[in-house]
Protein backbone atom coordinates (compact mmCIF):
# COMPACT_ATOMS: atom_id res chain seq x y z
CA UNK A 1 0.00 0.00 0.00
CA UNK A 2 1.45 3.47 -0.84
CA UNK A 3 2.06 6.58 1.34
CA UNK A 4 -1.55 7.63 0.89
CA UNK A 5 -3.26 4.67 2.00
CA UNK A 6 -1.11 4.04 5.11
CA UNK A 7 -1.65 8.10 6.36
CA UNK A 8 -5.23 7.27 6.33
CA UNK A 9 -5.77 3.63 7.24
CA UNK A 10 -9.03 3.17 8.89
CA UNK A 11 -7.87 2.02 11.58
CA UNK A 12 -6.52 5.48 12.55
CA UNK A 13 -9.40 7.56 12.15
CA UNK A 14 -9.35 8.23 16.28
CA UNK A 15 -5.66 9.24 15.96
CA UNK A 16 -6.36 11.35 12.61
CA UNK A 17 -9.39 12.99 14.74
CA UNK A 18 -7.51 13.82 17.80
CA UNK A 19 -4.51 15.60 15.73
CA UNK A 20 -7.60 17.45 14.00
CA UNK A 21 -9.05 18.55 17.43
CA UNK A 22 -5.98 19.64 18.31
CA UNK A 23 -4.93 21.56 15.78
CA UNK A 24 -8.36 23.57 15.88
CA UNK A 25 -7.41 24.34 19.40
CA UNK A 26 -4.55 25.89 18.57
CA UNK A 27 -6.51 27.68 15.94
CA UNK A 28 -8.63 29.26 18.53
CA UNK A 29 -5.75 29.81 20.86
CA UNK A 30 -3.17 31.46 18.32
CA UNK A 31 -4.62 32.14 15.38
CA UNK A 32 -6.54 34.82 16.55
CA UNK A 33 -3.89 36.99 17.03
CA UNK A 34 -4.32 40.57 16.04
CA UNK A 35 -7.89 40.25 16.36
CA UNK A 36 -10.74 40.46 18.94
CA UNK A 37 -10.55 36.33 20.78
CA UNK A 38 -13.15 33.69 19.76
CA UNK A 39 -15.98 34.45 21.55
CA UNK A 40 -17.99 31.89 23.96
CA UNK A 41 -20.43 30.44 21.48
CA UNK A 42 -17.38 29.89 18.96
CA UNK A 43 -16.04 28.17 21.57
CA UNK A 44 -18.66 26.21 22.35
CA UNK A 45 -19.65 25.33 18.46
CA UNK A 46 -15.49 24.40 18.26
CA UNK A 47 -15.95 21.67 21.24
CA UNK A 48 -19.02 20.56 20.25
CA UNK A 49 -17.42 19.67 16.62
CA UNK A 50 -14.60 18.28 18.77
CA UNK A 51 -16.49 16.07 20.85
CA UNK A 52 -18.53 14.98 17.31
CA UNK A 53 -15.28 14.59 15.91
CA UNK A 54 -13.82 12.19 18.74
CA UNK A 55 -17.21 10.29 19.59
CA UNK A 56 -18.08 9.41 16.10
CA UNK A 57 -14.69 8.62 14.56
CA UNK A 58 -16.39 4.84 13.44
CA UNK A 59 -19.57 6.03 11.93
CA UNK A 60 -18.78 8.52 9.04
CA UNK A 61 -22.27 9.39 8.13
CA UNK A 62 -23.33 10.33 11.50
CA UNK A 63 -20.17 12.39 11.83
CA UNK A 64 -20.98 14.59 9.11
CA UNK A 65 -24.57 14.67 9.55
CA UNK A 66 -23.50 16.64 12.79
CA UNK A 67 -20.88 18.36 11.61
CA UNK A 68 -22.78 20.00 9.02
CA UNK A 69 -25.64 20.78 11.96
CA UNK A 70 -22.92 22.63 13.63
CA UNK A 71 -21.51 24.49 10.60
CA UNK A 72 -24.69 26.31 9.52
CA UNK A 73 -25.59 26.93 13.37
CA UNK A 74 -21.92 29.21 12.94
CA UNK A 75 -22.61 30.54 9.77
CA UNK A 76 -25.67 31.89 11.47
CA UNK A 77 -24.51 32.95 14.70
CA UNK A 78 -20.57 33.83 14.01
CA UNK A 79 -17.84 35.67 12.07
CA UNK A 80 -15.41 33.01 12.03
CA UNK A 81 -16.82 29.91 10.82
CA UNK A 82 -13.66 28.01 10.02
CA UNK A 83 -13.44 25.35 12.86
CA UNK A 84 -16.93 24.11 11.87
CA UNK A 85 -15.89 24.52 8.24
CA UNK A 86 -12.90 22.26 8.33
CA UNK A 87 -14.95 19.87 11.00
CA UNK A 88 -17.19 19.25 7.91
CA UNK A 89 -15.19 18.94 4.93
CA UNK A 90 -13.02 16.39 7.53
CA UNK A 91 -16.06 14.70 7.77
CA UNK A 92 -16.77 14.35 3.94
CA UNK A 93 -13.11 13.17 3.50
CA UNK A 94 -13.44 10.13 5.44
CA UNK A 95 -17.12 9.68 4.68
CA UNK A 96 -15.84 9.40 0.83
CA UNK A 97 -12.84 7.07 1.69
CA UNK A 98 -15.48 4.33 4.08
CA UNK A 99 -19.04 4.61 2.17
CA UNK A 100 -20.23 1.05 0.99
CA UNK A 101 -21.79 3.03 -1.85
CA UNK A 102 -20.31 5.76 -3.70
CA UNK A 103 -23.83 7.51 -3.91
CA UNK A 104 -23.71 8.28 -0.41
CA UNK A 105 -20.77 10.70 -0.02
CA UNK A 106 -22.02 12.20 -3.61
CA UNK A 107 -24.67 12.91 -1.64
CA UNK A 108 -23.08 13.97 1.33
CA UNK A 109 -20.80 16.34 -0.99
CA UNK A 110 -23.93 17.75 -2.38
CA UNK A 111 -25.38 18.74 1.25
CA UNK A 112 -21.97 20.27 2.03
CA UNK A 113 -21.77 22.64 -0.94
CA UNK A 114 -25.61 23.70 -0.69
CA UNK A 115 -24.73 24.57 3.14
CA UNK A 116 -21.66 26.66 1.98
CA UNK A 117 -23.44 28.38 -1.55
CA UNK A 118 -26.74 28.83 1.12
CA UNK A 119 -24.79 31.25 2.95
CA UNK A 120 -23.64 33.66 -0.37
CA UNK A 121 -26.93 34.59 -0.75
CA UNK A 122 -27.44 38.27 -0.23
CA UNK A 123 -23.52 38.85 -0.75
CA UNK A 124 -22.04 41.34 -3.73
CA UNK A 125 -21.90 39.05 -6.89
CA UNK A 126 -17.58 39.11 -6.80
CA UNK A 127 -18.29 37.32 -2.91
CA UNK A 128 -20.57 35.25 -4.58
CA UNK A 129 -18.03 33.83 -7.06
CA UNK A 130 -15.43 33.63 -4.72
CA UNK A 131 -17.33 31.40 -2.38
CA UNK A 132 -18.57 29.03 -5.36
CA UNK A 133 -14.85 28.81 -5.88
CA UNK A 134 -14.05 28.14 -2.38
CA UNK A 135 -15.72 25.19 -3.10
CA UNK A 136 -13.27 23.36 -4.46
CA UNK A 137 -11.37 23.43 -1.24
CA UNK A 138 -14.66 22.97 1.05
CA UNK A 139 -15.63 19.97 -0.81
CA UNK A 140 -14.05 19.00 -3.84
CA UNK A 141 -10.51 18.52 -2.20
CA UNK A 142 -11.88 15.86 0.03
CA UNK A 143 -14.01 14.19 -2.45
CA UNK A 144 -10.83 14.08 -4.38
CA UNK A 145 -8.52 13.02 -1.79
CA UNK A 146 -10.77 10.18 -0.48
CA UNK A 147 -11.20 8.92 -4.04
CA UNK A 148 -7.62 8.67 -4.52
CA UNK A 149 -7.50 6.28 -0.99
CA UNK A 150 -10.23 4.26 -2.46
CA UNK A 151 -8.70 3.95 -5.46
CA UNK A 152 -5.35 2.99 -3.66
CA UNK A 153 -7.31 0.01 -1.15
CA UNK A 154 -8.97 -1.28 -3.67
CA UNK A 155 -5.42 -1.79 -6.43
CA UNK A 156 -4.03 -3.12 -3.35
CA UNK A 157 -6.74 -5.20 -2.20
CA UNK A 158 -6.43 -6.48 -5.61
CA UNK A 159 -3.24 -7.04 -6.10
CA UNK A 160 -3.29 -9.30 -2.62
CA UNK A 161 -5.86 -11.54 -4.14
CA UNK A 162 -4.26 -11.73 -7.14
CA UNK A 163 -0.89 -13.05 -5.34
CA UNK A 164 -2.99 -14.90 -3.30
CA UNK A 165 -4.68 -16.31 -6.37
CA UNK A 166 -1.29 -17.08 -7.75
CA UNK A 167 0.18 -19.15 -4.72
CA UNK A 168 -2.74 -21.11 -4.25
CA UNK A 169 -2.46 -22.09 -8.07
CA UNK A 170 1.27 -22.91 -7.32
CA UNK A 171 0.67 -24.70 -4.11
CA UNK A 172 -2.47 -26.82 -6.22
CA UNK A 173 0.16 -27.19 -9.38
CA UNK A 174 2.51 -28.86 -6.44
CA UNK A 175 0.45 -30.87 -4.96
CA UNK A 176 -1.31 -32.40 -8.13
CA UNK A 177 2.76 -33.21 -9.29
CA UNK A 178 3.67 -35.12 -6.22
CA UNK A 179 0.63 -36.44 -6.14
CA UNK A 180 1.07 -38.16 -9.92
CA UNK A 181 4.87 -38.72 -9.18
CA UNK A 182 3.17 -40.74 -5.41
CA UNK A 183 1.03 -42.70 -7.70
CA UNK A 184 3.76 -43.86 -9.80
CA UNK A 185 6.07 -44.83 -7.30
CA UNK A 186 3.00 -46.33 -5.68
CA UNK A 187 2.39 -48.48 -8.94
CA UNK A 188 6.19 -49.72 -9.25
CA UNK A 189 6.26 -50.69 -5.65
CA UNK A 190 3.49 -52.90 -5.88
CA UNK A 191 4.24 -54.52 -9.07
CA UNK A 192 7.81 -55.02 -7.64
CA UNK A 193 7.16 -55.87 -3.76
CA UNK A 194 3.16 -57.89 -4.74
CA UNK A 195 5.50 -60.80 -5.78
CA UNK A 196 7.89 -61.36 -3.25
CA UNK A 197 6.03 -60.30 -0.51
CA UNK A 198 3.27 -63.18 -1.47
CA UNK A 199 6.53 -65.47 -2.34
CA UNK A 200 6.86 -65.28 1.40
CA UNK A 201 3.57 -65.21 2.66
CA UNK A 202 2.99 -68.44 0.62
CA UNK A 203 6.34 -70.00 2.12
CA UNK A 204 5.47 -69.69 5.83
CA UNK A 205 2.01 -70.57 5.08
CA UNK A 206 3.49 -73.95 3.88
CA UNK A 207 6.13 -74.02 7.08
CA UNK A 208 3.36 -73.60 9.74
CA UNK A 209 2.00 -76.76 7.97
CA UNK A 210 5.15 -78.71 7.56
CA UNK A 211 6.74 -78.43 10.69
CA UNK A 212 5.02 -80.71 12.68
CA UNK A 213 6.05 -80.05 16.59
CA UNK A 214 6.36 -76.88 16.71
CA UNK A 215 7.44 -74.76 19.87
CA UNK A 216 4.38 -72.38 20.56
CA UNK A 217 6.51 -69.04 20.23
CA UNK A 218 7.65 -70.65 17.05
CA UNK A 219 4.19 -71.05 16.15
CA UNK A 220 3.27 -67.66 17.16
CA UNK A 221 6.21 -65.79 15.28
CA UNK A 222 5.32 -67.46 11.71
CA UNK A 223 1.78 -66.36 12.72
CA UNK A 224 3.11 -62.87 12.95
CA UNK A 225 4.90 -62.86 9.87
CA UNK A 226 1.70 -64.89 7.98
CA UNK A 227 -0.65 -62.07 9.32
CA UNK A 228 1.45 -59.31 8.74
CA UNK A 229 2.36 -60.49 4.81
CA UNK A 230 -1.37 -61.11 4.29
CA UNK A 231 -2.79 -57.52 5.61
CA UNK A 232 0.06 -56.03 3.45
CA UNK A 233 -0.81 -57.87 -0.01
CA UNK A 234 -4.98 -57.29 1.29
CA UNK A 235 -3.66 -53.01 1.17
CA UNK A 236 -1.51 -53.35 -1.77
CA UNK A 237 -4.37 -54.97 -3.59
CA UNK A 238 -7.10 -52.12 -2.65
CA UNK A 239 -4.75 -49.23 -3.15
CA UNK A 240 -3.60 -50.29 -6.58
CA UNK A 241 -7.44 -50.85 -7.42
CA UNK A 242 -8.08 -47.06 -7.08
CA UNK A 243 -4.07 -46.20 -8.44
CA UNK A 244 -5.21 -47.91 -11.09
CA UNK A 245 -7.81 -45.85 -12.43
CA UNK A 246 -6.11 -43.43 -15.24
CA UNK A 247 -8.73 -40.47 -15.00
CA UNK A 248 -8.59 -40.11 -11.20
CA UNK A 249 -5.31 -40.97 -10.91
CA UNK A 250 -3.56 -38.45 -13.27
CA UNK A 251 -3.31 -35.03 -12.07
CA UNK A 252 -5.53 -35.77 -8.95
CA UNK A 253 -3.88 -34.57 -5.73
CA UNK A 254 -6.54 -36.47 -4.09
CA UNK A 255 -4.30 -39.59 -3.57
CA UNK A 256 -1.80 -38.20 -0.87
CA UNK A 257 -2.11 -40.28 2.21
CA UNK A 258 -3.11 -39.46 5.51
CA UNK A 259 -2.22 -41.29 9.34
CA UNK A 260 -5.21 -42.75 10.14
CA UNK A 261 -5.64 -40.83 13.92
CA UNK A 262 -4.89 -37.98 11.71
CA UNK A 263 -9.02 -38.38 10.09
CA UNK A 264 -11.11 -36.43 12.37
CA UNK A 265 -8.64 -33.18 11.69
CA UNK A 266 -8.47 -33.68 8.09
CA UNK A 267 -12.40 -34.38 8.17
CA UNK A 268 -12.72 -30.89 10.07
CA UNK A 269 -9.90 -29.07 7.68
CA UNK A 270 -12.55 -30.27 5.23
CA UNK A 271 -15.80 -28.62 6.67
CA UNK A 272 -13.63 -25.30 7.83
CA UNK A 273 -13.00 -24.97 3.75
CA UNK A 274 -16.37 -25.50 3.05
CA UNK A 275 -17.85 -22.95 5.47
CA UNK A 276 -15.06 -20.99 4.03
CA UNK A 277 -16.90 -21.39 0.81
CA UNK A 278 -19.85 -20.07 2.07
CA UNK A 279 -21.92 -23.48 3.05
CA UNK A 280 -23.36 -23.93 6.16
CA UNK A 281 -22.01 -27.20 7.22
CA UNK A 282 -23.13 -29.45 10.55
CA UNK A 283 -20.99 -32.11 11.48
CA UNK A 284 -21.88 -35.35 13.38
CA UNK A 285 -17.91 -37.19 13.32
CA UNK A 286 -17.58 -40.40 15.76
CA UNK A 287 -14.29 -39.81 17.05
CA UNK A 288 -13.82 -43.82 16.39
CA UNK A 289 -13.06 -42.93 13.06
CA UNK A 290 -9.39 -42.01 13.70
CA UNK A 291 -9.05 -46.13 14.57
CA UNK A 292 -9.82 -47.15 10.79
CA UNK A 293 -7.43 -48.43 8.44
CA UNK A 294 -5.76 -46.61 6.36
CA UNK A 295 -8.01 -47.52 3.30
CA UNK A 296 -11.21 -47.08 4.68
CA UNK A 297 -10.00 -43.93 6.16
CA UNK A 298 -8.94 -42.30 2.82
CA UNK A 299 -12.04 -43.22 1.37
CA UNK A 300 -14.22 -41.42 3.90
CA UNK A 301 -11.90 -38.52 3.44
CA UNK A 302 -11.81 -38.06 -0.35
CA UNK A 303 -15.84 -39.20 -0.23
CA UNK A 304 -16.52 -36.02 1.91
CA UNK A 305 -14.33 -33.62 0.08
CA UNK A 306 -16.30 -34.91 -3.26
CA UNK A 307 -19.33 -35.02 -1.33
CA UNK A 308 -19.07 -30.72 0.32
CA UNK A 309 -17.52 -29.63 -3.09
CA UNK A 310 -20.66 -31.02 -5.20
CA UNK A 311 -22.88 -29.22 -2.80
CA UNK A 312 -21.26 -25.91 -3.40
CA UNK A 313 -21.40 -26.06 -7.43
CA UNK A 314 -25.11 -27.65 -7.24
CA UNK A 315 -26.85 -26.51 -4.22
CA UNK A 316 -24.88 -22.94 -3.98
CA UNK A 317 -23.27 -21.26 -1.29
CA UNK A 318 -26.38 -20.68 0.50
CA UNK A 319 -27.12 -24.12 1.35
CA UNK A 320 -27.09 -26.29 4.56
CA UNK A 321 -25.53 -29.60 4.46
CA UNK A 322 -25.26 -32.05 7.29
CA UNK A 323 -22.09 -34.52 7.67
CA UNK A 324 -22.33 -37.70 9.59
CA UNK A 325 -19.85 -40.22 10.37
CA UNK A 326 -19.97 -43.12 12.53
CA UNK A 327 -18.67 -46.38 13.05
CA UNK A 328 -21.32 -49.37 14.32
CA UNK A 329 -19.68 -52.99 14.76
CA UNK A 330 -17.02 -51.95 12.63
CA UNK A 331 -18.91 -50.84 9.94
CA UNK A 332 -18.39 -46.79 8.71
CA UNK A 333 -22.12 -45.17 7.96
CA UNK A 334 -21.33 -42.06 6.24
CA UNK A 335 -23.79 -39.85 4.91
CA UNK A 336 -23.75 -35.80 3.21
CA UNK A 337 -27.42 -34.54 2.64
CA UNK A 338 -28.33 -30.62 2.06
CA UNK A 339 -31.44 -28.76 1.46
CA UNK A 340 -30.81 -27.68 -2.18
CA UNK A 341 -31.25 -24.01 -1.22
CA UNK A 342 -30.32 -21.34 -3.64
CA UNK A 343 -30.45 -23.88 -6.82
CA UNK A 344 -33.09 -24.90 -9.19
CA UNK A 345 -34.28 -28.72 -9.04
CA UNK A 346 -31.57 -30.15 -10.60
CA UNK A 347 -32.22 -32.83 -13.75
CA UNK A 348 -29.39 -35.54 -13.37
CA UNK A 349 -28.83 -37.70 -15.78
CA UNK A 350 -28.77 -41.51 -15.14
CA UNK A 351 -25.80 -42.68 -13.22
CA UNK A 352 -24.88 -39.41 -12.03
CA UNK A 353 -21.82 -36.71 -12.76
CA UNK A 354 -18.27 -37.75 -13.16
CA UNK A 355 -18.01 -37.51 -8.98
CA UNK A 356 -20.85 -39.87 -8.21
CA UNK A 357 -19.25 -42.12 -10.61
CA UNK A 358 -16.01 -41.88 -8.65
CA UNK A 359 -17.04 -42.09 -5.31
CA UNK A 360 -19.45 -44.92 -6.35
CA UNK A 361 -16.38 -46.76 -7.42
CA UNK A 362 -14.30 -46.25 -4.51
CA UNK A 363 -16.74 -47.14 -2.75
CA UNK A 364 -17.50 -50.80 -4.13
CA UNK A 365 -13.70 -51.21 -4.00
CA UNK A 366 -13.59 -51.56 -0.36
CA UNK A 367 -17.46 -53.80 -0.66
CA UNK A 368 -19.79 -50.74 -0.14
CA UNK A 369 -22.51 -49.22 -2.08
CA UNK A 370 -23.30 -45.74 -2.78
CA UNK A 371 -26.79 -44.30 -2.59
CA UNK A 372 -27.35 -40.72 -4.20
CA UNK A 373 -30.36 -38.85 -4.65
CA UNK A 374 -32.92 -36.54 -4.31
CA UNK A 375 -34.15 -35.52 -0.99
CA UNK A 376 -36.43 -33.71 -0.51
CA UNK A 377 -35.80 -29.96 -1.60
CA UNK A 378 -32.38 -31.61 -1.61
CA UNK A 379 -29.22 -34.33 -2.19
CA UNK A 380 -27.91 -36.95 -0.02
CA UNK A 381 -25.69 -39.25 -1.24
CA UNK A 382 -24.66 -42.15 1.55
CA UNK A 383 -22.94 -45.17 2.20
CA UNK A 384 -22.36 -47.95 4.28
CA UNK A 385 -18.31 -49.28 4.26
CA UNK A 386 -18.10 -52.91 5.44
CA UNK A 387 -15.81 -53.65 8.36
CA UNK A 388 -12.43 -55.26 7.64
CA UNK A 389 -13.34 -59.12 6.91
CA UNK A 390 -10.96 -61.46 9.91
CA UNK A 391 -8.80 -61.97 7.41
CA UNK A 392 -7.97 -58.66 6.80
CA UNK A 393 -8.45 -57.74 10.53
CA UNK A 394 -6.31 -60.57 11.51
CA UNK A 395 -4.10 -61.32 9.08
CA UNK A 396 -4.88 -65.02 9.30
CA UNK A 397 -6.48 -67.19 6.92
CA UNK A 398 -10.27 -68.13 7.90
CA UNK A 399 -11.33 -69.92 10.61
CA UNK A 400 -7.95 -70.69 11.71
CA UNK A 401 -7.09 -68.36 14.88
CA UNK A 402 -4.23 -66.65 15.69
CA UNK A 403 -2.62 -67.64 19.00
CA UNK A 404 -1.66 -65.05 21.34
CA UNK A 405 2.73 -64.38 21.75
CA UNK A 406 3.94 -66.67 24.82
CA UNK A 407 5.19 -63.93 27.87
CA UNK A 408 8.30 -63.03 27.70
CA UNK A 409 10.76 -65.28 29.55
Amino acid sequence: MSWVGRLFDARDTLARMLLLDLSGVGYLVVGAHGRPGPTATQWALAVAAFAVALLCHRRPLLNLLLQCALLVVALALVDDSLINQVGASWALLELTMRAARPRTFWLAAGLLAVIDVSDLVGDPVREVLTGVFGLAVTVGLPVLLGLVVRTTRELARQAEERAAAEQRRSESESRAARADERSAIARELHDVLAHHVASMVLRVGVARHVLPDLDPRVGAVFDDVHGTGTAALTDLRRLVAVLRQPDGVRGDAALTAIEPSALPAALGATVDRARQAGITVEADVDPAVGTLDAVRGQAVLRLTQEALTNVAKHAGAAARARLTVSVVDGAVHWAVADDGRGAAPAVVPAGGGHGIVGMRERVEVLGGRLEAGPTGDGWRVRTVLPPASPDESAGTPAGRSRPAPPEPT
